[in-house]
């Protein structure tokens, strides 16, 4: 019986690679990144992106934003 194809899909922009029965996964996915993240006690998540811009749109996502209007607050008032 023939083992299926493995596919793995970029965590931000779906792009779908598969990786064929017997071949490492390092072979699918040469050029691609991936990140490890601890979610929990001995849990850890794969995330796998097909380019650095998919890689940075998903960490925008997951890093805190600074409000706009307190960044304004300390611009200099020029006015004066």
């Amino acid at each position: 019986m023939r083992k299926p194809d493995k596919h793995f899909s970029c965590y931000s922009c779906g792009t779908v690679t598969k990786c064929s029965p017997g071949a490492a996964p390092c072979e699918a996915l040469q050029g691609w990144l991936t990140v490890s993240s601890w979610e929990g006690p001995g849990v850890v998540e794969h995330y796998h992106f097909c380019s650095f811009s998919c890689l940075e749109s998903w960490a925008d996502t997951r890093v805190p934003r600074v409000p706009e209007v307190f960044l304004d607050s300390f611009k200099e008032d020029k006015s004066k």
